[in-house]
């Protein structure tokens, strides 16, 4: 029958606004599959986790506490002393901050601030592909190039193998990442800001600094911290360019030779299940790796803790 004019039509019901059952079954299982992708992700995290956990307590029940104390990282003679690596670690990862910072930061500005959209098409790429360079290539680029053009002209007693070179190509390495990320946040800034700013009688540099870097802060917050831990987790460049193998005395000298966490890591783990030397050498490796993890995920609570304060006040 059809509706007379003037007639009121039916108010939905909520199985109408659900919509159809086919439709909702879709979208049961596209939600189903998402969740299993970030529940195993979760739970292969939190099985990595255990298993540190369980070699490194086997190894703090076994070791002789003092000994993580000692002027030197000697695993083989039962020497596991943590603050040589630590130091280490610090050095390269600040080194290759000291080179990355300005680097990436005055890349992202120019990019999103300064270049025409045409020269941004074609340099954002490139600056994309150059984070793709193994890390292999750049250890030897330190010791070929680095090395003695930079750091045996600055520090005279260096030698070809330093801590100095391995920090220059960590920072030369992680430019890429930190410009890609910080252009990407500063890009994001609204266009108003800037065209306020430039109603008021700003200049360029001054709406850049003073306007759109700190609206763009927490993203850059966030590149710095991505800067870092890319730092403290290289592998290879400090393997092949910070001088030491199989362990190192305490130094702090970035002109000197000296060891890093996944160094020593790297020099102990070489493809065998165990290590020669001390039985606790490689029971070790799970306990260096629990601390780097820690490390780590210290760095990111408190940048991610400084990243909200900032977006509340913005």
């Amino acid at each position: 029958m059809a509706a007379t004019p003037g007639a009121l039509t039916p108010a939905p019901t909520l199985d109408d606004l659900r919509g159809a059952g086919p439709r909702r079954r879709r979208e049961l299982i596209v939600r189903l599959v998402f969740m299993a992708a970030a529940s195993v992700s979760i739970l292969i995290s939190l099985l990595i986790i255990l298993s540190l956990i369980g070699r490194a307590g086997a190894f703090l029940f076994q070791v002789d506490l003092g000994s993580l104390l000692e002027r030197g990282w000697f695993p083989r003679r039962d020497l596991y002393g943590l603050p040589t690596i630590v130091a280490g670690t610090l050095v390269v990862a600040g080194i290759g901050m000291l080179v990355a910072t300005p680097l990436g930061l005055g890349a992202a500005i120019y990019l999103s601030e300064y270049a025409t959209p045409r020269v941004r098409r074609s340099l954002k790429p490139i600056l994309e592909v150059l984070a793709g360079i193994p890390s292999v290539v750049l250890g030897y680029f330190a010791i070929t190039v680095i090395s003695p053009n930079v750091v045996q002209v600055v520090c005279t007693d260096a030698t070809i193998f330093s801590m100095a070179s391995a920090g220059i190509a960590v920072g030369i390495l992680i430019t890429p990442l930190v410009a890609s990320v910080a252009e990407d946040a500063l890009y994001a800034v609204p266009r108003s800001l800037r065209e306020a700013s430039y109603g008021l009688g700003a200049r360029k540099r001054t709406t850049s600094l003073r306007i759109v870097f700190p609206a763009a802060v927490s993203g850059i917050v966030a590149a710095l911290i991505l800067g870092v831990s890319r730092a403290v987790g290289e592998t290879m460049i400090v393997a092949i360019a910070a001088g030491s193998t199989g362990g190192a005395l305490f130094e702090v000298n970035p002109c000197a030779g000296g060891q890093t966490m996944t160094a020593a890591m790297t020099a102990l783990a070489i493809g065998s299940e165990q290590v020669r030397g001390s039985g606790l050498a490689f029971p070790s490796l799970f306990f260096v790796g629990l601390l780097l993890f820690a490390m780590t995920l210290a760095l990111n609570l408190v940048a991610d803790a400084y990243v909200r304060r900032v977006r509340k006040q913005i």
